[in-house]
């Protein structure tokens, strides 16, 4: 009966590692996701203000002529 005891003890504290262990991974993972979605948006606005930024410059080109 010991041994089923202890093999179970055993079984249990590698459970319990695996866990912790699982559980450091699923943060690291969290605080990698919010760093990832922090960059795309500072991505998005990047592109949108590039976008904004051309269509400034396209309605300036429009008023050039066209011998310039």
């Amino acid at each position: 009966m010991n041994k089923k005891i202890q093999s179970l003890e055993e079984k249990i504290t590698l459970f319990q590692n695996e866990i912790i262990s699982m559980s450091d991974e699923i943060y690291n993972q969290q605080k990698e996701i919010q760093e990832l979605m922090l960059q795309i948006k500072t991505l998005k606005l990047d592109i949108e203000n590039m976008q904004n930024n051309n269509t400034e410059k396209l309605n300036i080109s429009d008023d050039i002529p066209p011998h310039y």
